[in-house]
């Protein structure tokens, strides 16, 4: 049975869960009670500002009833109840960042070429009848980085109706969506028959665009295939090759730009690869075409950070690394811009090859995700 006790200060009190002790400071409880005075009762909101908090308030007395824990605070007086497993999912009495630098999301899965053959996929019209459907499809999204659709309408506009299932559709200077086929003088050298190799998209913007959808509406030319490339993965197989190469891409800023178009100069300053002060990996920006000239590493480590993107390059231009498919007429997919990197082989002039794109972002889909799995239980 589940038990709590108090120091004798009222400072902070010690759950036993049965299966470990874990502790919550006074001020902590306090902050979070559920009393209607402190957050809304219909929204969940909070009602209360730092300053309304005492500075210095203390636990005066704790119960456990049922599944409950019960605590009264001094010196202001309310008494809130707390859920015991909201406690447990929610405790900070555990080593935070551990796995250290370079440590993946929770959810998240690294993965290298050996996805081949088993590519996350969905088929938008189960998708929209099957609500479980659809919460394994943005799951694999969450879990992997990207997915693939089936199912669509070989016609422009199709992809939008991917960006309806969770979110909305971000526009850019490029517009709401942007065609990918061979142009005479592009202004982006994604509008060629080149190949290209495997980047985030719009590394130059602040924030960039979090997910990006291409779908086929053609595809009758000579290659042309998709690749997709963890970056996370890259990350941490570049931090167990060299800890010091990792260090220098996550300590320093790179810089990105795009001038492409009249009227449009983009640019950033965000290191290739980005941490959260306990290490966590957050993002991967790397795109050879966008890279500007570096300004913010010091002189007597530029050489070093050269060979360390030197490196990471090679990595992810690994075949051990990607993935690989060829989309048909109405398929597309969809990657975590913040995360995997895509790529496509060149291809001829021979046939025609046709795909949209646009851009989204993933508060919307994780939120969705979220929602569906409050409702349905945990994902599958």
């Amino acid at each position: 049975m589940p038990s709590v006790s108090l120091t004798d200060d009222g400072r902070f009190l010690s759950l036993d869960t049965g299966g470990g002790i874990l502790r919550f400071h006074a001020i902590w409880l306090r902050d979070n009670a559920t009393d209607p005075a402190t957050r809304d009762p219909g929204n969940g909101q909070r009602l209360i500002t730092m300053a309304d908090l005492p500075a210095d308030p203390r636990i005066a007395a704790a119960a456990i009833e049922g599944d409950t824990l019960v605590c009264s605070f001094a010196p202001d007086g309310p008494t809130t109840r707390f859920p015991l497993h909201w406690l447990i999912d929610h405790a900070y009495d555990r080593a935070i960042g551990a796995g250290g630098r370079g440590r993946l999301p929770e959810s998240a899965e690294a993965w290298d070429a050996g996805l081949n053959g088993t590519v996350p996929s969905g088929d938008i019209r189960q998708m929209r009848a099957d609500p479980s459907a659809l919460r394994d499809w943005l799951g694999a999204i969450r879990r992997y980085g990207f997915a693939k659709v089936t199912g669509l309408p070989a016609e422009s506009g199709a992809l939008f109706s991917i960006v309806d299932l969770f979110g909305y559709v971000r526009e850019t200077n490029y517009g709401r969506h942007f065609e990918v086929r061979t142009e005479v003088n592009p202004v982006n050298l994604a509008y060629t028959g080149l190949g290209l190799q495997a980047h985030t998209d719009n590394p130059y913007r602040d924030p960039v665009p979090t997910l990006q959808v291409l779908s086929c509406i053609e595809n009758s030319a000579k290659g042309g295939e998709n690749m997709v490339v963890d970056g996370f993965a890259c990350a941490r197989r570049l931090r167990a090759e060299n800890s010091g190469m990792f260090d220098l891409l996550a300590d320093h800023a790179a810089r990105f730009e795009y001038a492409g178009s009249r009227g449009v100069r983009l640019t950033s300053r965000r290191p290739m690869i980005e941490l959260a002060p306990d290490g966590e990996l957050v993002a991967i920006r790397f795109n050879a075409r966008s890279a500007a000239a570096l300004t913010d590493v010091p002189f007597e480590r530029m050489e070093a950070y050269y060979a360390a993107w030197r490196r990471f390059s090679e990595i992810i231009d690994d075949a051990a690394m990607e993935v690989t498919f060829k989309l048909s007429p109405g398929e597309a997919f969809i990657v975590d811009n913040t995360r995997v990197l895509h790529a496509r082989k060149g291809y001829s002039g021979e046939g025609y090859r046709w795909l949209q794109g646009c851009y989204a972002d993933k508060d919307g889909l994780l939120s969705t995700l979220a929602a569906l799995e409050s409702e349905m239980g945990e994902a599958a």
